[in-house]
């Protein structure tokens, strides 16, 4: 019999915010945690490791906190680090358990055994990617948001962008998104599909859980130096929170 890779000890892998919120849109943080399975020891890997962004994305998770508190809104967030199984990738993607993250080795994901890793993604991943679909699925629910941060500096080049919006076919919500941020705190650099761009064999929220829907949506990366403390925080939160509402449809009393 095969021994599972969460035991009693470890945290369920989906963390549920506000789930009775009242305002019809939905919220989804990928990388919101640091936690490793007690199977799995820290991979190898500090927890100074863990704390930067090779180990989750900085300041998103209470970025997304704040905004469901704000809003109204529902939120579903992912509790484990990203170098056990990144929730935003396909499970067969390259990096999905990545053996080096910026520069970083990550020793128990080398060589990882196939049954290994089949485990991190029955146990993890489809978990997680479920209560997205089952939140989504919610007939009131009119737009979703993916919170995300990104590292000032990756592989020894400095980003230079704020703030990005991330889509593929739906473009038309990041460009509002964009243009009202912009007009409202005048001076940040925002870019559009900065610093990543979005496509099938790299992403999953925007190809496989959003667009399918039709739902407006759009993928935020925020710069973590932004957000590492409560104050950046509260004060993105505050901004992205006068930006989402602009998707809902006036809902009949």
């Amino acid at each position: 019999m095969t021994t599972p890779l969460l035991g009693p000890r470890d945290p369920a892998p989906v963390e549920i915010v506000n789930p009775e919120g009242r305002t019809p849109l939905l919220l989804v943080c990928e990388h919101a945690g640091q936690a490793v399975p007690q199977a799995l020891g820290r991979l190898g890997v500090s927890q100074a490791q863990l704390d930067e962004h090779i180990g989750w994305d900085i300041g998103a998770a209470e970025v997304t906190r704040r905004l469901a508190a704000m809003l109204d809104a529902p939120a579903v967030l992912q509790r484990y680090s990203r170098l056990v199984i990144d929730c935003n990738r396909p499970p067969e993607a390259p990096d999905s358990c990545p053996p080096v993250s910026d520069g970083h080795v990550i020793p128990g994901n080398a060589a990882l055994d196939p049954e290994d890793r089949v485990k991190r993604v029955d146990e993890i991943f489809r978990p997680f990617q479920g209560a997205v679909a089952t939140a989504l699925a919610r007939p009131e629910i009119q737009a979703t948001f993916s919170i995300h941060s990104y590292t000032p500096v990756m592989g020894g080049i400095r980003r230079a962008w704020d703030v990005g919006f991330l889509f593929r076919s739906d473009r038309r919500t990041s460009d509002l998104m964009a243009r009202a941020l912009g007009q409202a705190v005048p001076g940040l650099t925002i870019g559009l599909n900065q610093p990543y761009q979005v496509d099938d064999a790299s992403d999953w929220f925007v190809p496989r859980q959003a667009e399918p829907r039709g739902l407006p949506h759009s993928l935020i990366e925020i710069r973590n130096d932004h957000i590492r403390d409560a104050a950046g925080q509260t004060l993105w939160a505050e901004r992205l929170a006068g930006l989402m509402p602009m998707f809902l449809k006036e809902i009949p009393a």
